[in-house]
């Protein structure tokens, strides 16, 4: 089925949009619109995402969608992620080298004068494993259940999630409501470390290291839990147009501090004199408002359909963000597509960000110098290209360029850090190729 048909039922493929920001659903848009009763729709891609010196991911993703004679629905799906690279620890850059622990104890590495520091034996390998089952309960009330499995090296997560969506107005309208819990488990190599100790940093290999690291452990597993709730409300305007409104409420509780991330503690100078390791609250309550609209052209304007969104997020870490998605599908020819993409996002710093402490000052309760969590501006720009293949079956490549512009606006800086780009932009590139059928 091409994406030309596709963004023509575009109902269907707003009715997802409400349910995926929650997680409640594991379906495609192409699965979606496969009705062919009793055949699998099968959707296979390959993702490479690449930072410039930093993290590279590759994933792979097999999805499957079966539709039943009483409009019944399975989706299937397969997700694996391989990840290699360097990951920032949180220290901020210095005039000097300086030496690292490595997050197991076993080892130290030296980041270059000026440099960001990163920690090059970042590595991990991810399976993740979703379910869902869809069917109507009357002719204008429908039914969701599913389930999540994800499993890396050092975490674990399950969860489980519903939906119910209630269609009216000629089914012109829906109303729908979600539901899912998650539970995750941390097991990091190392252990967990004790908020607000200095990393140990010396010789690994004398006889007193083990028990000085094990001081700055409190244990070897952590868990959190996740409940999100998601209301949402399609509707549609015309036989061209459609638009949908949800809004999502969630709650985090449990272990939600990076173990693996340390902030610089400097002298009046600027100059590093310990790394601590970070400490985030135990709760978190985050909300959302999420508006989308689809709009079909007619043939003046080539068929084009033009998919704009727009969220924003809120939370009382203190952070506030703004997207907007945008999305338009230009037909070309009768048996391919090309869509280009541009998302602009920006985000205001946690509370307790702070990308060093100088050593007179308080700590408070929590720090963190992650700068996931810091204010930052960033932009996705690219494209998608489509081909529809012997009838039904669907080839497309993506290409896309990702901009992130952390900024420290409102922290000054000492003196050993003029000339230092302690906030540098990460830059990646965004490659993905799909296969339906």
């Amino acid at each position: 089925m091409t994406e030309i048909t596709k963004q023509r039922n575009i109902k269907a493929a707003l009715s997802i949009a409400t349910t995926a920001l929650l997680g409640t659903s594991v379906t495609t848009t192409t699965s979606v619109q496969a009705k062919e009763v009793d055949e699998w729709q099968f959707e296979t891609a390959y993702l490479l995402y690449s930072e410039v010196d930093r993290v590279t991911a590759g994933e792979v993703i097999i999805a499957g969608t079966k539709t039943f004679e009483n409009d019944e629905i399975l989706n299937l799906k397969l997700t694996i992620d391989a990840l290699t690279g360097a990951s920032a620890n949180g220290a901020v850059a210095q005039p000097k080298a300086q030496t690292f622990t490595r997050p197991s104890g076993n080892g130290q590495y030296i980041t270059p004068a000026g440099d960001t520091p990163l920690d090059d034996t970042f590595k991990d390998t991810r399976l993740q494993l979703n379910g869902q089952w869809t069917q109507p309960l009357e002719d204008n009330i429908t039914t969701s259940i599913g389930g999540h499995l994800s499993k890396e090296y050092d975490y674990l997560s399950l969860g489980i999630n519903g939906n119910l969506a209630y269609d009216f107005n000629k089914k012109n309208s829906t109303i729908s409501m979600g539901l899912s819990y998650f539970l995750d488990t941390f097991t990091p190599e190392g252990g967990i470390p004790k908020a607000f100790s200095s990393m140990l940093v010396g010789d690994s290999n004398s006889p007193e290291w083990n028990d000085e690291f094990a001081k700055t452990r409190v244990g070897d597993s952590e868990n959190k839990s996740t409940t999100d709730i998601l209301v949402g409300f399609t509707q549609v305007i015309s036989r061209r147009m459609i638009t949908a409104f949800n809004y999502s409420y969630s709650t985090v509780d449990g272990y939600l501090t990076d173990p693996f991330k340390v902030v610089s503690v400097l002298n009046s100078g600027g100059f590093a004199e310990d790394y601590i390791y970070e400490n985030r609250p135990d709760s978190r309550v985050k909300q959302s408002t999420f508006m989308q609209a689809k709009y079909h052209f007619d043939e003046s304007l080539l068929n084009i359909v033009a998919d704009v969104s727009y969220r924003y997020m809120w939370d009382d870490w203190g952070i506030n963000s703004h997207t907007i998605d945008s999305r338009f599908t230009i037909p070309v020819g009768q048996t391919s597509y090309f869509q280009p993409h541009i998302r602009y996002y920006q985000q205001s710093a946690a509370d307790f960000f702070k990308p060093f402490v100088i050593n007179n000052q308080s700590l408070g309760n929590f720090v963190s110098a992650d700068y996931r969590i810091g204010e930052m501006t960033a932009i996705t720009v690219g494209g998608k290209y489509g081909l529809l293949l012997n009838g039904r079956n669907e080839l497309s490549f993506r290409l896309e360029y990702y901009h992130q512009m952390p900024t420290y606006a409102g922290f000054s800086l000492p003196a050993a850090l003029d000339g230092l780009d302690i906030a540098p932009n990460v830059d990646a590139i965004i490659a993905q190729i799909s296969y339906s059928f």
